[in-house]
């Protein structure tokens, strides 16, 4: 455990991963909230909804802590492998949660299969925030990664509004160029700078050199799904070219 934590949290796998994502009436709670009627008609679609849901509320309170966390520290921006924070270190255990929370979800519901990309992230987040939280560094890389929260608010909200066939081109248009400036601003710009600080000045040897690879294949990750918003999006006749799914189909990191 971390020093500046080691009175306050004997054990930091129990009371941070386990406990602090919400219990499971919580989660309940959200999915008796009515579902749209062409959402209800089919189990999976029902199933989507309910888990973006929770993913749209891990989102909104983790990207906000995360650059609350910051700011309250800037610091980490300059020294990303060692500078910490209790309110830091709470919250990539907080974010380990609701991943395992979320993996567990997606295979006991056997979605693995058309969401196998977000059990490939996921595995990625859970080991590399493990890595922090029971090391102790590089706790603040783990701050910037979660910068990409922010981003994803507007993202779920954009596949809520294509899994719902809500009428609503107005609200999606609005949504779709704010997604578009997000996606910079929170998830290419901080994955940008955690990459370049860790090829310039992190040792590659031990958790740097596993810290390392997990970047690389998320820098890879981000910039396919950035291609596939602006096809989307953007370029749609040339997504209907090439035939993709659509969001009631067997793809859930949809085009």
């Amino acid at each position: 455990v971390p020093r500046f934590l080691s009175k306050a949290v004997p054990t930091p796998l129990e009371p941070c991963t386990l406990q602090t994502f919400p219990p499971p009436m919580d989660i309940r709670g959200l999915r008796r909230l009515p579902l749209p009627a062409h959402v209800r008609r089919d189990p999976t679609r029902a199933w989507r909804w309910r888990n973006l849901l929770v993913s749209f509320v891990h989102s909104v309170v983790t990207g906000l802590w995360a650059v609350l966390c910051v700011w309250q520290v800037p610091e980490m921006l300059r020294d990303i492998e060692n500078t910490s924070s209790a309110s830091g270190y709470l919250l990539l255990c907080f974010s380990a949660g609701y991943f395992i929370h979320d993996t567990l979800d997606i295979i006991v519901s056997h979605q693995s299969r058309a969401s196998w990309e977000y059990l490939v992230h996921h595995a990625m987040a859970i080991s590399a925030f493990f890595s922090g939280i029971f090391l102790g560094r590089f706790v603040a890389a783990g701050m910037l990664s979660l910068f990409v929260e922010v981003s994803n608010i507007f993202l779920t909200i954009r596949m809520l509004l294509k899994l719902s066939n809500m009428p609503a081109p107005a609200l999606y248009s609005i949504n779709k160029y704010v997604n578009l400036v997000m996606y910079f601003l929170f998830r290419l710009v901080p994955q940008t700078y955690l990459t370049w600080y860790f090829v310039c000045y992190v040792e590659v040897r031990g958790q740097g050199a596993f810290l390392i690879v997990n970047l690389f294949l998320l820098d890879a990750m981000i910039l396919t799904y950035f291609s596939r918003l602006l096809r989307s999006d953007f370029f749609p006749d040339s997504c209907r070219r090439r035939a993709g799914k659509d969001a009631g189909g067997e793809k859930f990191l949809v085009d």
